[in-house]
């Protein structure tokens, strides 16, 4: 009895150790629980295998099966020791390769489609001797979704309303099932009874792809006005889940009003005589229903054109909201200003007689405090309602601008003028003696002459000769132009005389006359030395040397070069004659001439001009013979 009990857990630990080394015998696969890829993208399965007692030299078998459901199984590829075969009229004959290795066999699918591919792939591993083993897979197929579009709707939504719809969300083409969440100012939404209800829908396509739209309807409050609605949608991707927004939207809501302002918006500030104003009527509402009144005038603004002082006062704004029963008041008070005319005393034209003192007021009724400034020829000339002259002259006659401006409203001003007239003697601009030099015989004069009443203008001489005059009025008073002969042998002396009821004045104009002068000429003449001689006779040289120096002015330069020429003339017939003469009287001493003999002498007859017009004719002999011999 007590063998047999002893040798029972012998029997059981022989049995246990029979059962481990199956174990260790058998084969184990090893594969991912899923894989997952992008939609046309490749996706590659491996099964890991391995035996402790499998040393490569048994045969192998090696089988992939793609599993719709638990019981529709279908092998796609099968290899052994000999050779490997992709099954025929699958939907992966022409889209799958296997590559394997001494303990991995790699399972590759090309183009991944969503409808066909999106299932579990098994692997089975049999090694003769040792046992086999199966392993499985699953492949999940990711698709992208389209960006998501939002859409508002068109019409208003009225605070008063119920629930209603606010805008609708839409997100296209994309697997898994993308999710879509609602968010008002960056924080979500979610279902609120009676205040907000999300409502979804899905449609699954024809290519698996799902599009998910969703509706997002409200109860909005006055506040939603400002508000900013907005979707998000997540969607997963191999490994990862992303996330994309749509633009950001505004909603338009209707609510009551609760208050209402009227203004002025233009002109900005202070209003005067003449402005366009314009009146703005607005409330915190926004109704389709609300209207507003603008002093018996219909619409929310209101145009008046070259208001004046008569248009000030209160206006009123009223609005209306019939749908929601709502009626609200207000006004503003509108003040016009306005500038009188100026008025200056004494007006028009005034006249004052010389040298007395002259005084003038300006004055303009306004709304605001002005300030007065009185002008000549755009010149300022004095400051304050006053003008205050001691003395009057001539220099101070003109026109007087009083201009009164309102400085608190830009260009709001007016003015005035006063023309002020000096009655007095004749003042002649021109100095008391005024000396002129002319060569011309005839001169013009002018003369200036300030004065009221108009003086009466006379030009005249010395000897008491009046000389015709033009006049006429200009800027600073009377312009008188008078021609004046010019003698050329003394000083002439005119007189410019002015006179009227308060007394006369003059001034004198002494004019001399001067010759018109030239640059002098001078003029050189030279007559070449001539030689005369004689055959048989003792020749005699004269010479006569005449230098001409002449300077003339004017006209009388000619003169001079011509009675130059007249005496050398002279000089040459009277050297011929005296030769002639002596010739002669050689002849009758002697009774013959003898014209073989010569002389070797030479002689020459020069003549000389100088500048004190006489003439001297000096014949000489080379030889210093005064006479021939048959002379002695």
């Amino acid at each position: 009895m007590a063998v047999r009990d002893a040798a029972s857990p012998l029997l059981l630990g022989l049995l246990c150790l029979l059962h481990t080394w199956g174990a260790r015998a058998a084969v184990e696969v090893n594969m991912e629980d899923k894989v997952e890829v992008l939609l046309g993208d490749p996706a590659q399965i491996t099964c890991m295998f391995k035996s402790d007692d499998f040393g490569g030299s048994g045969g192998m078998t090696i089988e992939w099966h793609y599993v719709k459901s638990s019981t529709d199984s279908q092998r796609i590829y099968s290899q052994d020791s000999l050779q490997s075969t992709v099954e025929k009229n699958t939907p992966y004959s022409d889209r799958i390769t296997v590559n394997t290795t001494a303990r991995e066999v790699v399972l590759t699918i090309r183009d991944v489609q969503l409808k066909d591919d999106e299932v579990a792939f098994n692997c089975f591993v049999k090694i003769i001797g040792e046992g086999s083993g199966e392993g499985g897979t699953k492949l999940k197929v990711f698709k992208t979704p389209e960006d998501p579009t939002i859409q508002g709707v068109e019409q208003g939504i009225s605070v008063s309303d119920e629930v209603t719809k606010v805008a609708s969300c839409e997100v296209k083409n994309g697997h898994p099932k993308p999710k879509i969440t609602w968010y008002r100012d960056k924080m979500p939404l979610h279902n609120i009874p009676d205040v907000v209800k999300l409502d979804h829908s899905v449609t699954t396509q024809s290519s698996g792809l799902y599009s998910v739209n969703s509706d997002l309807n409200m109860k909005v409050e006055k506040k939603d006005k400002d508000a900013v609605f907005y979707c998000e949608v997540t969607f997963l991707v191999p490994g990862a889940e992303k996330m994309l927004e749509t633009k950001r939207i505004n909603i338009t809501v209707f609510y009551p009003p609760t208050t209402v302002n009227l203004w002025v918006e233009s002109p900005k500030g202070k209003i005067k005589e003449g402005d366009t104003v314009e009146f703005l009527c607005a409330s915190d509402g926004n109704s389709e229903s609300q209207f507003f009144i603008i002093e018996n005038n219909e619409g929310p603004s209101l145009k008046m054109e070259n208001v004046t002082r008569h248009n000030s006062g209160v206006f009123h704004c009223t609005v209306e909201d019939y749908e929601n029963y709502v009626r609200l008041s207000t006004n503003t008070t509108v003040l016009v200003n306005y500038l009188d005319e100026v008025v200056i005393k004494p007006t028009g034209s005034v006249s004052v007689d010389w040298k007395k003192e002259f005084s003038a007021t300006c004055n303009a009724l306004s709304s605001l405090s002005t300030t007065t400034t009185w002008f000549k020829n755009g010149k300022e000339v004095e400051k304050g309602h006053h003008l205050n002259i001691k003395a009057v002259t001539y220099d101070t006659a003109g026109t007087y601008v009083c201009v009164v401006t309102v400085p608190e409203i830009q260009a709001m001003q007016a003015n005035a003028s006063l023309q002020l007239t000096v009655q007095g003697p004749p003042e002649i601009i021109e100095k008391q003696l005024n000396e002129k030099e002319t060569n011309e015989r005839e001169l013009e004069l002018t003369c200036h002459v300030r004065s009221y009443p108009t003086p009466n203008i006379i030009w005249g001489t010395t000897n008491g000769k009046i000389i015709s005059s033009s006049n006429h009025m200009t800027g600073v008073g009377a312009k008188s132009v008078a021609k004046v002969q010019v003698n050329i042998t003394s000083n002439t002396t005119v007189f410019c005389n002015a006179s009227n009821e308060f007394g006369k004045d003059s001034v004198t104009y002494v004019i001399r006359f001067t010759k018109h002068t030239t640059t002098p000429a001078t003029i050189t003449t030279t007559i070449s030395p001539t030689t005369i001689t004689a055959a048989n006779t003792t020749n005699n040289t004269s010479t006569s040397t005449n230098a001409a120096k002449t300077k003339s002015t004017g006209s009388y330069g000619v003169v001079i070069a011509v009675i130059i020429i007249c005496i050398l003339l002279l000089a040459i017939l009277g050297s011929v004659l005296y030769f002639l003469y002596k010739k002669g009287k050689i002849c009758n001493r002697s009774g013959k001439k003898d014209f073989t003999k010569e002389k070797s002498s030479k002689d020459k007859i020069v003549v000389e001009m100088k500048s004190d017009n006489t003439e001297e004719a000096i014949l000489l002999g080379i030889n210093g013979e005064k006479q021939l011999p048959n002379d002695q």
